[in-house]
């Protein structure tokens, strides 16, 4: 039996970066270290997107009462955001609606948390077609418990559980790529 890897496979013209709430209010309940540590990397994963010609769709969850996107992200995801209600993301209308004028089909995914608005959202996305590449240093919940069983389980149903360099790395794919340099550098900055 042959594995079908195209599920696994990353391209700079079929992938979309997902940044879902990683919001004011909601970060100061994120153990204050993991947090920080899945911010630098989402930030990582932003500025790599915009050097690569990758879009950022950003969500937010009922931004009236968990507050905007936090500031160090919000400047760099200038693709807008799309305001939810849903935890899922793929219960905003809008959402689908912009993936779906992007005309992608692998979706790397970022945010917060593991186990509700991410968990949700990579069902929706598996359901809906597309290789889901689950960010395991850029997602976080507030109970380690839970981050495992978002990322375990989103895991067994079909996303596929990778790491921030993991994704870069592959979205360069060789060394003479004209950005791999600019891209070193931001690895070599989050530390």
């Amino acid at each position: 039996m042959t594995l079908d890897t195209a599920r696994f496979q990353l391209s700079r013209d079929q992938a979309v970066l997902v940044v879902i709430d990683v919001q004011t209010k909601l970060t100061p309940a994120m153990p204050h270290k993991v947090y920080e540590r899945m911010r630098a990397t989402t930030a990582m994963l932003v500025d790599a997107a915009r050097l690569l010609d990758i879009p950022v769709v950003t969500t937010e969850q009922y931004p009236q009462g968990i507050g905007p996107t936090v500031p160090e992200l919000a400047a760099a995801c200038t693709g807008g955001v799309i305001e939810k209600t849903s935890f899922g993301c793929c219960g905003e209308p809008a959402f689908m609606e912009a993936l779906a004028g992007l005309g992608r089909r692998q979706a790397i995914v970022t945010g917060m948390e593991a186990h509700v608005c991410v968990y949700q959202t990579v069902l929706g996305l598996l359901a809906a077609g597309y290789h889901v590449h689950l960010v395991r240093d850029a997602v976080c919940s507030r109970h380690k418990e839970d981050f495992r069983a978002g990322v375990r389980n989103a895991a067994r149903a079909g996303a596929l559980a990778v790491t921030a360099e993991m994704v870069l790395f592959q979205l360069l794919g060789d060394s003479r790529h004209e950005q791999f340099r600019a891209i070193s550098k931001l690895v070599k900055a989050r530390g």
